[in-house]
């Protein structure tokens, strides 16, 4: 949920920014272009947790977002594995493709929904979550915007 509430805060700004930036004169003179947003997170698994957590990523996490891509939420999603990764770095990163950044009200509204399809309280969430910790840990969490060139 604490990570809901920080990607919330980043979209605004996100967002704010692509106001400043779109201003017909700003975009006819501007070579690149936004496109869609990609949200990846850098997980670490710790020690003996592979099994573990691959098992939770193929059940869980695949259907919460099969759920969100049948909404049109996301557009895709995929898990990438750092095969050489070097003291530090992330040994999977997860990766969820959007179209754009939701509003917060809009984001709010769709919290909702998954809850009530989840069936599940904010509490059992964040519980959940914190399962979770015994085999992996969240290194970074990064929204990026793919650029393309204006021609």
């Amino acid at each position: 949920m604490i990570r809901e509430v920080r990607k919330v805060t980043i979209a605004i700004a996100v967002g704010a920014l692509s106001a400043m930036m779109g201003t017909a004169a700003v975009a006819d003179e501007w070579p690149l272009k936004g496109g869609d947003y990609w949200e990846v997170t850098g997980i670490d698994i710790k020690d003996g947790g592979g099994w573990k957590y691959a098992n939770w990523l193929a059940t869980e996490w695949r259907k919460d977002l099969e759920f969100a891509k049948s909404k049109g939420w996301i557009k895709d999603y995929m898990i990438v594995a750092n095969v050489h990764a070097r003291v530090g770095e992330a040994d999977l990163y997860l990766i969820r493709v959007r179209e754009d950044v939701p509003s917060a009200e809009v984001g709010e509204k769709r919290q909702k929904e998954y809850m009530e399809w989840q069936k599940m309280s904010i509490e059992e969430m964040v519980d959940e979550s914190g399962n979770r910790a015994e085999y992996r840990e969240v290194l970074s969490d990064s929204l990026l915007q793919v650029l393309s060139f204006r021609d």
